[in-house]
């Protein structure tokens, strides 16, 4: 190995460490390393802005706006709650909303999906007495799964699809990962509701399970007259009174004090609704002027009212509170919501909430109103997972969103018979939707993922690093020839576990971004057909089953499913042992 080749290789290695630790945000830490082959010069300035104008990133960030306005007018919504009805048996159930979930994640994006279903299913599970964890794992799977079938069912298709047309190569078709896509589906399918519903957990959700210990930590008091601590700020009462609580909310009459911050007056009749520890809860009660009302009578239910809401979020991969208390982030005044509790791997976390250092994957339950949805529900920093009634909540234009997924269609068709490009299509589509008043301008800020465009097209730079530096060469020579005495069938099975253990640890997109080049090299030492070693990324990238980290819809319901880390693991492995099997097994057949 070159010198280069050994610096780009500890600098890399750095970075997946960075990752699996969640030191910082995931694309912040992904450009930062551009930025430092770039000012090493590794990579010139060309090829570091490479991502960001490369055709697959530019129709990633167009297919968002796309599924944004189609998911905005509640087709799918609509589709899954009518089909779940009454329940008769689970598995049947499980099976009317499972296929067509995995079908139309194979035409949008499947994030958006879940954010919207996981509530819907969540609430239908529990009033008909089942448990959630039964149903929002399989969501998640199923998603990932039909993300496989097309060129836009995820945006790791079209990443790989940008990278093949950026190498001067011919790129994927609409359909071309659809030979493995359908029938590893399929197989999740019957898994899921076979041996995989065996191995899911029967567990309550996040915010069940805190409702059953609300009188462990959360109480009220009512300010009386003779309190002589009347009309001191919040901040000057923190250091004596209410040393070691977190405030929640202060309701003031009918109203309810917003914002709350340190400078906040406590005032006669307020009612302060806190999480605290049962010793700080003692102490309090002890003041002369407070009359405290224990967590025996209060209940979730209580801190509710009119214009009050309790919201599941899950902080994602890329939030600015990763690392951070909730002190630090300013969060009551950042966000105008108070969080109640905090869970993490199925259990609540029993310190001082204030005092919490947040991960990915934390479940936060706020107490928070109306807007806090509308403002909030694209936020990079969490997924807003909030229970909703489904009647009201899809009352909207249904003629909108049918039109929509008809032009979505169309611009299928389109692509397939060959008359524009995918990202021709996806312009005159954007172009159409706003143009027909389906989205605005505002709207298409809010659909756009940013954080994941930055994170993806800064892992083209990396990508370009790799092979700048001769490491991809290197790593693929050293994979040959590791595989070579199992021949084609051996490189398969090695470069798609080698793939499959990066978007566990990473993401999807920035694990294909890195194993691009090394499959390009390998196919050129072994003087076989590169676009079978592609589809092996494209597909191993996807199919992330272990953790709840390395795809942001197992993120999403790990919450509100209320499941362990070691959920995943149990039913996940089998399932990637499977999708592998079955993957490699046909990608052989039709490409080698």
């Amino acid at each position: 190995m070159t010198g280069e080749m050994i610096f780009v290789a500890v600098v890399i290695i750095l970075m997946l460490v960075g990752l699996l630790f969640e030191v910082i945000r995931a694309d912040f830490l992904i450009f930062l390393t551009l930025v430092v082959f770039l000012l090493t010069g590794v990579i010139s300035s060309s090829q570091a802005l490479s991502g960001f104008s490369n055709e697959g990133m530019i129709t990633v960030l167009l297919l968002f706006i796309v599924a944004g306005a189609i998911q905005k007018h509640g087709i799918i919504e609509l589709v899954i709650y009518r089909l779940l009805g009454q329940a008769k048996n689970i598995k049947s159930s499980m099976a009317k909303v499972l296929l067509p979930v995995g079908l139309s994640s194979g035409f949008l994006n499947n994030t958006p999906i879940v954010i919207a279903l996981t509530p819907i299913i969540k609430d239908w599970a529990i009033d008909n007495g089942y448990s959630p964890s039964k149903f929002l794992i399989p969501l998640s799977y199923m998603t990932i799964l039909g993300g496989t079938i097309t060129l836009i069912g995820t945006s790791t298709n079209l990443v790989v699809h940008g990278l093949l047309l950026n190498s001067g190569l011919e790129g994927f078709s609409f359909f071309t990962l659809t030979v493995i896509g359908v029938p590893i589906t399929i197989v999740g399918f019957l898994y899921l509701l076979t041996v995989g519903y065996k191995l899911l957990p029967e567990h309550l959700g996040a915010k069940q399970q805190i409702s059953k210990e609300t009188k462990e930590f959360l109480a009220e008091v009512v300010i009386e007259d003779n309190f002589e601590y009347r009309d001191t700020s919040i901040k000057e009462l923190g250091q004596e009174t209410f040393e070691g609580i977190y405030i929640i909310e202060i309701l003031r009459g009918d109203k309810r004090v917003s914002p709350i911050n340190g400078l906040t007056k406590i005032r006669e009749g307020d009612h302060i609704i806190f999480s605290g520890s049962l010793n700080t809860i003692a102490k309090i009660q002890k003041y002369k002027g407070i009359s405290l009302k224990t967590g025996t009578e209060l209940t979730l239910d209580d801190v509710k009212n009119d214009d009050n809401l309790l919201v599941e979020t899950v902080v994602s991969h890329n939030s600015s509170l990763i690392n951070r208390t909730l002190k630090q982030t300013n969060f009551k005044n950042r966000y105008d919501a108070g969080v109640i509790a905090i869970h993490r791997n199925n259990q609540r976390i029993k310190s001082r909430v204030g005092d919490i250092v947040l991960k990915t994957g934390d479940t936060l339950l706020l107490i928070a109103d109306q807007a806090f949805i509308e403002n909030h529900k694209h936020s990079s920093d969490f997924y807003v997972v909030n229970s909703v009634n489904p009647p009201d909540n899809l009352k909207q234009d249904m003629t909108k969103g049918w039109i929509g997924l008809i032009l979505l269609i169309s611009m299928i068709l389109v692509v397939t018979l060959g008359w524009l490009t995918m990202l021709e299509a996806m312009l005159i589509l954007v172009v159409l939707l706003v143009g027909l008043r389906f989205i605005n301008p505002n709207e298409i800020v809010s659909f756009i993922q940013f954080d994941v465009i930055l994170l993806i097209a800064s892992a083209f730079g990396v990508g370009a690093a790799m092979t700048e530096s001769g490491l991809a060469q290197y790593v693929a020579s050293a994979l040959t020839e590791l595989a070579a005495p199992l021949g084609i069938l051996g490189v398969i099975v090695i470069l798609y576990i080698v793939t499959n253990i990066f978007t566990e640890i990473i993401t999807n997109s920035a694990a294909a971004v890195l194993m691009f080049p090394i499959a390009i090299e390998m196919a050129n030492a072994m003087q076989v057909d590169y676009m079978g070693l592609v589809v092996v990324i494209a597909i191993a990238a996807s199919a992330s089953f272990m953790t709840p980290i390395g795809y942001q819809t197992n993120l999403i319901v790990y919450g509100p499913g209320g499941y362990k880390f070691t959920d995943y693991i149990k039913v996940g492995g089998p399932l990637s042992v499977l999708v592998m099997l079955v993957a490699t097994s046909l990608i052989y057949l039709v490409w080698f």
